[in-house]
């Protein structure tokens, strides 16, 4: 009975977000009242738990996530995104258009939601396709997919930093950020190769409006320097790679606990935001009060997703269902690459039923976490594949109740029936590379 309270308080949130289109906050925050209450939970406790799971998951990953949406329009407003995209360029060579949108979209979209990226980075797929004579699809295809991999995968992003918040990984995320990042490399180059495969195929009506690829960078004005550009991103993983290093090394020298302080999620990417303000061509009002406004207002959803996200799992783990896990025997589980196949269709389940990558990662996450604590899954390394587990099904599959599928379909200038053949296959295909990978490397590893 209780696993079937749970199993309703899910289905509520789907029909409630994709049939009713009621914010995703709210579906999660009413979903976590009803299983309190529907699982015999004294009214004042189901409130307690509300209360403490919201304010605990804040507590962990809340001014991070705010921290890299502001980072994320700042790249966006500065011209930073395009001088990493002309870098690559540069380091690809333009007789390869898209693969340098795959790698350009994979780098993007670890500070910038992929919307976002796609959106910004729409006249440059344009501009390129329109010089190097290929279709503007296969341009679109692998710009998207490359976003989506790290979108997915890899933390500053709000999807994965909830993920690892909900399990109990936040003190890991140096271990994810690295992990995803290797994770999301076969991803993207699935991707890419279908671009080329089913985008090249796909023809769109000739944008006549598309600039010159010499003009939109005219456009920005003076850009700034490539390692302007880059800084915003290296300096925070860098800063948290030192800090994990740290805490492998242990100890409590001076030297040891000052690597951990600047390694710890939200001092580096507050020194993120402090090289982000390098790019801002005027310390005025207009930028440190208007763009930071911006990424707050942001960042504001994404917040109260997660802590409702928080809220739903800290209600379900205190419903008694760790005391039903712990009575069942699974043994079968334990220790197992194929356990992570159980978050991986969960995720591909709720994404594919309610439309949203970050959802699908929040509500997933908070159903498993009782169930890694009775299978003994722990640790730094465990953690981030089951992170990336999620993950994969995060990706599995963009369709038409997912507003990246609209994006790219609407800023391509694909038919409906195109977009299907490219980008659903595509993320369908990434998906499921995504979790063979993960369970390969769980294989070696753990």
């Amino acid at each position: 009975m209780l696993f079937f309270i749970i199993l309703l308080g899910v289905v509520m949130i789907v029909v409630a977000t994709a049939v009713f289109k009621v914010h995703p906050f709210l579906a999660l925050l009413f979903s976590a009242f009803f299983v309190g209450i529907a699982s015999g939970m004294p009214l004042l406790t189901v409130v307690e738990n509300v209360n403490t799971g919201f304010g605990g998951l804040m507590t962990s990953i809340g001014l991070v996530i705010v921290a890299g949406t502001i980072i994320g329009v700042i790249l966006e407003k500065s011209g930073a995104a395009f001088r990493m995209a002309e870098v690559v360029l540069r380091l690809i060579g333009e007789k390869r258009p898209q693969l340098a949108m795959s790698i350009i979209g994979y780098i993007v979209s670890i500070p910038v939601f992929c919307d976002s990226g796609y959106i910004i980075l729409s006249s440059l797929k344009k501009a390129l396709a329109k010089r190097a004579k290929v279709t503007v699809a296969s341009m679109a295809i692998a710009l998207a997919t490359g976003l989506f991999a790290t979108h997915t995968l890899v933390p500053p992003t709000p999807g994965p930093i909830a993920a690892a918040g909900n399990i109990g990984a936040a003190g890991f995320l140096g271990t994810i950020i690295l992990i995803g990042l290797l994770v999301a490399i076969p991803a993207t180059v699935v991707g890419y190769l279908w671009a080329i495969k089913v985008g090249s195929k796909i023809e769109v009506e000739a944008d006549e409006e598309a600039l010159d690829y010499d003009d939109i960078i005219k456009s920005f004005g003076k850009m700034p320097s490539t390692f302007k550009a880059f800084l915003p991103i290296g300096l925070p993983v860098l800063l948290i790679a030192g800090g994990s290093i740290a805490s492998l090394v242990g100890g409590e020298s001076g030297v040891v606990n000052f690597m951990k302080f600047l390694g710890s999620p939200t001092v580096a990417l507050l020194f993120g935001v402090l090289a982000a303000f390098l790019l801002l061509p005027e310390m005025s009002e207009k930028t440190l009060t208007g763009w930071v406004g911006e990424g707050l207002k942001e960042a504001a959803p994404i917040l109260l997703i997660t802590g409702a996200g928080g809220a739903f799992g800290n209600v379900i783990k205190n419903t008694g269902v760790a005391d039903v896990l712990q009575e069942m025997d699974l043994s079968v589980f334990a220790g197992g690459a194929f356990f992570l196949l159980i978050p991986f269709l969960i995720a591909a389940a709720l994404k594919t039923a309610q439309g949203s990558s970050t959802a699908a990662l929040v509500i997933t996450s908070s159903l498993i976490a009782p169930l890694l604590v009775e299978v003994g899954i722990e640790g730094a390394v465990p953690l981030a594949l089951v992170v990336m587990a999620i993950g994969a099904g995060a990706m599995t599959v963009s369709h038409v109740n997912d507003s990246f599928f609209w994006v790219v379909t609407q800023y391509s200038g694909m038919k409906v029936t195109d977009a299907y053949k490219a980008m659903t296959m595509a993320t369908l295909l990434m998906g499921v590379t995504t979790i063979t990978v993960t369970m390969l490397i769980w294989l070696v590893m753990v």
